[in-house]
């Protein structure tokens, strides 16, 4: 069963290693390495047909380095992973979707926080141009665009947040929520065509500000949102470092249960976490948790929940 998957931060760990901040000295290859848990290798041993790479930018970066740093990641999204792997297709605009070929896994470039670009709209049409066809307006602190979820201050998006947002729905590109304060969530769903939570659970399940209350998934679901369940364990076990194929399964029943059976997809932040559920460590292990899903539910709404929703809902 084909796979598609909102998130992931290979391209920061693909940066780290090559300028010899993390995993020694030397790059590490993106087709084959153990470091890499959306390796090449993995996601063809996970029937991966789409993997989105998200750009997203430490917080300690400072402020006039931080679009070359993004440049930088975008530079190895076509070189390390399209550039060097012929199996990897660049998606750039939806319809290509329609366009992979047996063997082929599509590649999504996103950005994870607006930091990058500041407030220069030369360097946001850049990235549109690039191909970004995702875009969260924060990581967990605020910029000129809004608070993120870390802010305790929680204030939603700026007038140039809503600016941005604007932008986003004319080049029909998916606006995140995954990061963003309540305030910012509502503000978000307001002015964006496309809302995504590329990478969220249920808080009723698990309460982590990272993830959903109950009102914000039922709007996203009215509104054609789609939520993609994160498997990072202290957003679906509350302080915990671990768990397993059913507790993130719990999420997965509870967001059905709110009406978004045909609304819910995979976000699973591999590459970006630093513990992880039983049986679901790296992208290779996406068929335990699919099997796990079909003692549950039939075989056509565990195809929806791997990709068909996601294509069923993709911006036109």
């Amino acid at each position: 069963m084909k796979v598609i998957d909102t998130h992931c931060d290979a391209l920061l760990r693909l940066q780290l290693a090559k300028n010899g901040s993390s995993y020694g000295v030397e790059p590490i290859d993106f087709r084959t390495s153990h470091e890499i848990e959306t390796s090449l290798v993995r996601l063809e041993q996970g029937n991966v047909m789409a993997q989105f790479f998200a750009i997203f930018i430490e917080p300690e970066v400072p402020f006039d380095l931080k679009w070359q740093y993004a440049l930088e990641q975008i530079d190895l999204f076509y070189t390390e992973i399209l550039g060097k792997n012929k199996e990897m297709k660049h998606i750039r605009k939806w319809e290509d979707f329609h366009t992979l070929k047996d063997g082929e896994i599509g590649a999504v470039l996103t950005l994870e926080g607006a930091d990058a670009f500041g407030d220069d709209l030369v360097k946001l049409r850049t990235l549109y141009r690039l191909g970004v066809l995702s875009m969260g307006m924060t990581w967990n602190y605020p910029n000129l665009c809004a608070d993120g979820a870390g802010e305790s201050r929680g204030g939603g998006l700026t007038d140039f947040g809503k600016e941005v947002v604007k932008l986003n729905n004319e080049h029909k590109v998916f606006t995140d929520v995954s990061h963003a304060t309540v305030n910012g969530f509502w503000d978000i769903l307001e002015h964006s065509d496309y809302p995504i939570a590329s990478h969220s659970n249920a808080r009723a399940k698990c309460d982590h500000v990272r993830n959903l209350y109950d009102d914000q998934i039922k709007e996203m679901f009215a509104k054609n949102g789609l939520i993609h369940v994160v498997f990072n364990p202290p957003f679906i076990n509350e302080g915990e470092r671990g768990g397993t194929l059913k507790d993130l399964i719990n999420h997965i029943d509870h967001l059905c249960a709110l009406g978004g059976e045909k609304q819910i997809g995979f976000g699973s932040d591999f590459d970006g976490i630093a513990c992880y559920i039983d049986q679901l460590e790296h992208a290779g292990q996406f068929p335990n948790l699919i099997n796990e899903l079909l003692k549950h539910y039939s075989e056509d709404q565990v195809r929806g929940f791997a990709s068909e929703n996601f294509l069923r809902n993709l911006p036109k």
